[in-house]
């Protein structure tokens, strides 16, 4: 007879993880810290998701054993939210404050979504060609301010990386912190 099984009952009833130890868990929570931390700089990686992710995947392995606090998983989840709010209006939201339009906020979107196929570099020049060319094209200004608008964007987008990286990296300090001087 086949016994059918839910696959929370086949995973939580593995015993894995009491194999393979903590030294295996560790190594895989470093893996997806570090890939966290190249998402924090690349787009296409989702950073501070992968390092919030890493602190759970630790924090389900390990138990109380793990030092992970309940207050740093709400920390994690708050400044994950505060990055992903920064990351969505700094592109746009530069274009818009320092006089461009709405076309060129727009501009700058779709230009930082096209510049993800051309990383590195991609992201800086498809936001400034794209709030330059909606600017100039649909704002109906001319080419200086269509330029100024799209330099502007450029700097949102590069401002919204470094924002990313910091918060990532504070991230992961505040994980070390929790699980080997304050946890545990």
């Amino acid at each position: 007879m086949i016994k059918v099984c839910s696959m929370w009952e086949a995973i939580s009833g593995w015993g894995g993880w009491d194999e393979v130890g903590v030294a295996g868990a560790w190594l895989v929570t470093l893996s997806l810290m570090l890939v966290g931390l190249a998402g924090c700089v690349l787009p296409v990686i989702p950073g501070p998701l992968i390092i919030l992710l890493a602190v759970l995947f630790h924090w389900f392995v390990l138990g109380q054993s793990s030092g992970v606090e309940w207050w740093t998983l709400v920390g994690l989840i708050i400044l994950l939210i505060a990055t992903q709010i920064f990351d969505i209006v700094s592109g746009a939201a530069g274009s818009r404050w320092f006089g461009g339009t709405k076309w060129g906020a727009t501009g700058a979107i779709l230009g930082a979504l096209a510049g993800l196929f051309f990383m590195p570099l991609g992201l800086m020049l498809g936001t400034l060609i794209g709030a330059y060319a909606f600017e100039l094209l649909f704002g109906m200004l001319d080419a200086e301010k269509a330029a100024g608008s799209g330099v502007v964007s450029a700097v949102g987008a590069l401002s919204s990386i470094v924002v990313k990286l910091a918060i990532g990296l504070a991230m992961i300090v505040w994980i070390f912190v929790d699980v080997f001087l304050i946890g545990s």
